[in-house]
């Protein structure tokens, strides 16, 4: 009796399911939430393009459409716009994974030293790009920063630009391009370098404002990010990076533009 008794589990036993491991989205997976946080930059940005579009006076038509979207203001707002709507959509992305949200994204803060040796590595790259530049008689920034930079100042948003382009924008493409795309196309087939070169395409894709010589300069600096994001392993790195080129590019505009 008493061994029918013991192989008999107590009715108030717990059963404990089990918990599925958490996973690295490849290749494809990669590929289609990239283009779901991308879709989501893309609504974040063009919201606040619509709100001015229905917020002017006079006819709503393509022609008013072209000149809000063209506003130091609008550019602001909607670059601005657009990290709430990229870090949401990351979220989404990475909790599906049941990874760490930090973890996935490698969101580590870098020693001195590898910050020291990231800023080296940046400013020879981009100091090469602006001797060449020299070189070949064309401007050392794109006509588009200083053309918005204009229109910030006209509008008082200076300020506006500045929180956009040094803090927004690189925490916004640095988690989707380093952060994300390259996290899963580096465990997939690709592997690093080719993780590092897909990556750094789709970065660059994003500045369509640009022409040809400042794609150029774009793709090298993802290049060189991405390399630093595999050495050192570390997201925040390459944030801090883009944020202080972002910053140059800035403070370079408006010294070649003068007193507003």
């Amino acid at each position: 009796m008493d061994s029918l008794n013991s192989e008999v589990p107590p009715a108030s036993a717990a059963v404990i399911p089990a918990q599925r491991a958490p996973r690295i989205w490849k290749f494809w997976g990669t590929a289609l939430w990239g283009l779901f946080i991308f879709a989501a930059m893309f609504v974040g940005q063009i919201a606040v393009v619509a709100w001015f579009v229905l917020m002017r006076e006079g006819p709503i038509d393509i022609a008013a459409a072209i000149h809000v979207v063209g506003g130091g203001l609008t550019i602001s707002l909607s670059v601005i716009m657009g990290l709430p709507a990229v870090l949401a959509a990351l979220w989404v992305a990475i909790r599906f994974s049941r990874t760490p949200f930090a973890d996935y994204l490698a969101l580590r803060w870098p020693s001195s030293t590898e910050l020291l040796i990231g800023v080296i590595a940046l400013f020879v790259l981009v100091m090469g790009w602006d001797l060449l530049s020299r070189a070949t008689g064309r401007e050392v920034t794109p006509g588009f920063m200083g053309e918005v930079l204009q229109s910030a100042r006209a509008d008082g948003a200076l300020w506006l630009l500045v929180i956009a382009f040094t803090v927004a924008a690189p925490v916004t493409e640095e988690f989707f391009a380093r952060g994300f795309l390259y996290r899963g196309w580096s465990e997939s087939s690709l592997g690093t370098a080719g993780a590092i070169l897909l990556s750094s395409l789709v970065w660059t894709a994003l500045h369509l404002q640009y022409d040809w010589f400042f794609f150029g300069e774009v793709f090298s600096i993802g290049l060189l990010l991405g390399y630093l994001r595999f050495r050192y392993n570390s997201t925040w790195l390459t944030v801090v990076l883009h944020g202080l080129n972002n910053t140059a590019a800035v403070v370079q505009t408006i010294l070649l533009a003068g007193p507003g």
